[in-house]
């Protein structure tokens, strides 16, 4: 679905360049930036302010949006819906080798197989 939206608006991710791709990834990680700020309104985050409400119901669209964005930039980078899968379980599986081991230093190397 993600694929046939941004054809709709003129980005084909399949057919870009190195430089495209760069370009790219750099609009969706500003898009994202600006949901998540979007995501922080939707919270009562302003401690002095006593007049905000939690927007639960717009919290999760802009959680939405993001993920519009990520699936965007992982179809830029040449990921499948799969791939993306596969990649999350590979990655949760150091996360959690990180956690067990007390993660008292960051090593590159556990996640190069990802």
């Amino acid at each position: 679905m993600q694929r046939a939206l941004n054809a709709r608006i003129g980005v084909d991710t399949d057919a870009m360049s190195e430089a495209e791709k760069t370009q790219w990834i750099l609009n969706y990680c500003r898009a994202m930036s600006q949901e998540l700020a979007e995501l922080t309104d939707s919270v009562p985050w302003k401690w002095w302010a006593k007049y905000q409400k939690f927007d639960e119901q717009n919290a999760r669209v802009e959680v939405v949006d993001c993920l519009h964005f990520l699936i965007s930039m992982a179809q830029v980078l040449g990921m499948s819906a799969d791939d993306v899968f596969s990649a999350y379980l590979k990655k949760n599986e150091v996360n959690l080798k990180r956690q067990d081991s007390g993660y008292q230093a960051k090593d590159a190397e556990d996640s190069r197989h990802i």
